[in-house]
């Protein structure tokens, strides 16, 4: 998926998770075929799961992010209204896979889709529910990093052009491009707020058509209040993520820059993954579709 993208022979994979844990036979590691972008995933028996990075050069960076992911998990899970992984270790590299890898705790469930749960207004109050918690946690004084979404919408302008230009023969570029153009502008009001990050459909967990769990926690931090709407896109239809506008209390500009957020996000899913990550790309145009034709944005 990605040019830097090192490679992990399963055999390996398995070797490392053992040296870690001798106890675990060899048939208890398994590969987990996923959309996900960021990591190898495998499951550890039937508790635990083991990613290892795609990408990354220095072991000792690394290291520290995955340290930092696993206080972030933590904090996530103490505040989440169902249930969400807890680091278990970090692993050694190796000479044939070069950098640290993380374990954590496995959220048993089944992996939304854009449209699995779209009609479900249980599933909206859930998602609701969740951001509200997150919310109304102490961010402890900290503020946006400065890093990724959740700061200033202008801010992303250069990578919104690129992926226009990419995106040619792909999406409707001009009427995306007087989208953005509408949205970048939106004034942001209020303070940042505890956030997720990335509640795309494959880290929410699913039992039943309700909401069981969420994966991908350890970016949890600060951020614009209106981030975590960027959900309401990716996996409802407009009736129900009227649910979660209502449910929030929302009003016009946050809600408005929760779907500048979810273009931001889905602009760049299309075109660099339609070959590498077809799920991860038709996620995208499935969140464009949902904001051009929403009709109280008007785009």
């Amino acid at each position: 998926m990605h040019e830097s993208q090192l490679s992990l022979d399963p055999s390996e994979a398995v070797r490392l998770v053992r040296g870690l844990f001798p106890s675990v036979a060899e048939s208890e590691v398994t590969a987990v075929e996923s959309a996900g972008t960021v990591n190898y995933l495998y499951r550890v028996g039937t508790g635990c799961s083991a990613r290892f990075p795609l990408q990354g050069g220095d072991a000792s960076e690394v290291r520290a992010v995955l340290l930092a992911e696993h206080a972030a998990m933590r904090e996530f899970a103490a505040v989440s209204t169902v249930p969400s992984p807890l680091p278990v270790a970090i692993g050694e590299p190796s000479e044939k896979y070069p950098l640290p890898w993380s374990v954590q705790t496995w959220v048993e469930g089944e992996i939304a889709t854009p449209a699995s749960v779209s009609w479900s207004t249980s599933f909206a109050v859930d998602l609701a529910a969740l951001i509200a918690s997150l919310r109304q946690a102490n961010t402890r004084g900290r503020s946006f990093s400065g890093e990724g979404r959740g700061g200033e919408l202008a801010a992303h302008d250069e990578w919104i052009a690129h992926c226009l230009q990419q995106s040619e023969g792909l999406l409707p570029v001009d009427r995306l491009r007087r989208a953005w153009a509408s949205l970048r502008s939106l004034p942001r009001h209020g303070e940042d707020v505890m956030s997720h990050k990335d509640l795309i459909p494959g880290n929410v967990i699913l039992k039943a058509g309700r909401l069981a769990g969420v994966l991908d926690t350890g970016g949890f931090g600060p951020a614009d209040p209106a981030l975590d709407l960027v959900a309401a896109w990716h996996m409802l239809d407009f009736s129900q993520r009227n649910t979660v506008r209502t449910y929030l209390a929302i009003g016009d500009l946050e809600w408005r820059r929760g779907a500048a957020w979810a273009y931001q996000q889905a602009i760049g899913l299309v075109w660099y993954y339609a070959d590498s990550n077809p799920t991860m790309s038709a996620l995208g145009r499935s969140t464009l579709n949902r904001l051009l034709t929403d009709p109280n944005l008007s785009l």
